[in-house]
């Protein structure tokens, strides 16, 4: 009896400590990346991205040898795992640390190229892999896999871009590269899980705009939810003002009250990238004013710190997927074959990017082309924009797999090889053009002679007197206003809307939820 107990407890120990060793390593490497990178910092050729990537494809290399070619990984990747605990930091951190200031005054131009663009790049890629696959023998996808290729390729990722151009020197430029980035990943997953209730069989006009509406409500609902969930953990923070027991408790609120709106847009079947990301934005608006000094210093680097070891965490693992020899013999495709598959969608992803890119701007322009205050976005910068969104990255990934994959496993040679086209188009890509993202913006942009793209004009008090009630003024004062307010709103929309806004957080927001006024210091 004796043995038989001593038998299973080892038994169990082993089978404890197989679970535990692979993670380990993981974490190991996790924490060479760290190293690596800050040993790399100076050198701005290489960022996190691309040193996560070669570190993976090293590791991959390693596993391959020492496993004789039977695996290249460490760990087994989960989709589900990525939604639910990597993606939201990531996003998060992205609304919290964004400047909200350029965000919302340049926002007519980011949901431009992050909502409207997706769709133009994503109809585009989707036709074009439709038209062009089968000519290499590439066969057996359903309509709904094509529709969710163009999704999934058109998820961007800008950290390259981001990292070479510097905020001061172009506010504007950073805040479009930035702003539609993250539009453009919360879109490209809306969009995705719309496709996934789409009837493919039956497609016509009335379903085509069946998609487009269920988009819309799933993209304002999931945004409603976002900014309520940051309001509430603001007044709550402001009327029991947590800070004079523990400033703990006010930074373990944020964190949890971030996480539930992103499970309750989850739990609701809305889109959670898209709450928690504005859950971000106001929390920062107005919940960072209402802690203690210590408290608002931690959450900043907290928040930060999750966001880097999750990125980390997903380049790390795309480096060694690129090697996994299990779908790579799986895939039926000749070598050439799969090489002409790679470089259409390579090519199918420039088209598309340069499709709405170059007219969406020029739409940008139109709209302010009254505005004398505001700088048109120049070819240059154009160019930019459109080198800034051919980086692929973890979303793709992470969509890739929920696609064509059941936990991590692809089921038939056509997910194999879509999964293993996602996996090479996001290494090359994060690679070659993360290498040559200096060099091209250096040239475009000489330094010293971009400091003009600012967007923001000064405020004067009469551009302040936009249409809000007074009830202390006579009705044809009101009435004045407010015909002045809608001419100015006609002739200038994008900044009278954000001045207005600003006047109104002013005299009813910050009030209630928290914050210093506009023209106090604010982060």
């Amino acid at each position: 009896m004796e043995l038989d107990t001593l038998w299973n407890t080892a038994a169990n120990f082993a089978d404890s400590h197989q679970q535990v060793v692979p993670l380990t390593v993981f974490v190991a490497v996790l924490c060479f990346c760290l190293i690596l990178g800050h040993l790399l910092e100076e050198n701005r050729w290489v960022n996190e991205s691309i040193t996560a990537l070669i570190i993976g494809l090293t590791t991959g290399t390693i596993i391959l040898l020492i496993s004789k070619g039977k695996s290249s990984h460490i760990l087994r990747f989960d989709e589900e795992i990525f939604f639910i605990y990597l993606l939201p930091p990531i996003i998060f951190n992205a609304g919290f640390q964004a400047k909200k200031k350029q965000f919302f005054h340049n926002f007519f131009p980011i949901m431009l190229f992050g909502v409207v663009g997706v769709f133009i790049s994503s109809s585009i890629v989707t036709a074009g892999s439709w038209l062009i696959f089968p000519k290499f023998g590439f066969v057996g996808l359903t309509p709904r896999d094509f529709l969710a290729i163009g999704t999934i390729f058109s998820s961007t990722d800008t950290v390259c871009t981001l990292q070479v151009l510097n905020q001061n020197d172009t506010p504007l430029l950073y805040s479009l590269v930035f702003g539609e980035g993250v539009v453009n990943d919360a879109t490209s997953v809306v969009l995705f899980n719309a496709i996934q209730k789409l009837d493919v069989n039956r497609i016509d006009g009335w379903k085509a705009a069946g998609v487009f509406v269920d988009f819309l409500y799933l993209f304002s609902t999931s945004t409603a939810l976002g900014i309520a969930s940051g309001l509430v953990t603001a007044y709550m923070l402001k009327g029991l003002y947590f800070g004079r027991h523990s400033s703990i408790r006010e930074i373990a609120l944020m964190v949890l009250m971030a996480y539930l709106s992103y499970m309750l847009a989850e739990l609701f079947d809305l889109s959670g990238i898209l709450t928690v990301f504005f859950s971000g934005i106001f929390m920062s608006h107005y919940a960072w004013h209402n802690v203690t000094d210590s408290s608002r210093v931690t959450t900043k680097h907290v928040f930060a710190m999750m966001s880097f070891i999750a990125e980390t965490f997903i380049f790390l693992y795309v480096g060694m997927d690129a090697l996994d020899i299990e779908k790579w013999k799986m895939s039926k495709l000749s070598l050439w074959n799969a090489i002409g598959i790679y470089c259409s969608v390579m090519f199918l992803i420039l088209l598309g990017r340069a499709a709405f890119v170059f007219p969406l701007s020029a739409i940008s322009n139109c709209m302010d082309r009254t505005s004398t205050q505001s700088t048109p976005i120049s070819f240059k910068h154009q160019v930019v924009i459109w080198w800034a969104g051919l980086m692929r990255g973890a979303v793709s990934i992470a969509l890739a797999f929920k696609q064509f994959t059941h936990y991590g496993v692809p089921v038939d040679p056509v997910n194999a090889t879509m999964v293993t086209t996602t996996a090479i188009v996001v290494v090359l890509r994060t690679l070659v053009f993360g290498f040559l993202t200096k060099p091209l913006i250096h040239y475009l942009l000489p330094q010293g002679g971009t400091n003009t793209l600012d967007r923001d004009p000064t405020i004067t008090k009469e551009d302040m007197r936009l249409p809000l009630l007074s009830f202390e003024e006579s009705a044809s004062t009101n009435l004045s206003r407010a015909k002045d307010g809608l001419t100015r709103l006609m002739e200038r929309p994008v900044y009278t809307i954000h001045s207005f806004w600003r006047r109104f957080d002013d005299a009813y927001m910050r009030p209630t939820f928290g914050g210093p006024r506009s023209d106090q210091s604010s982060p």
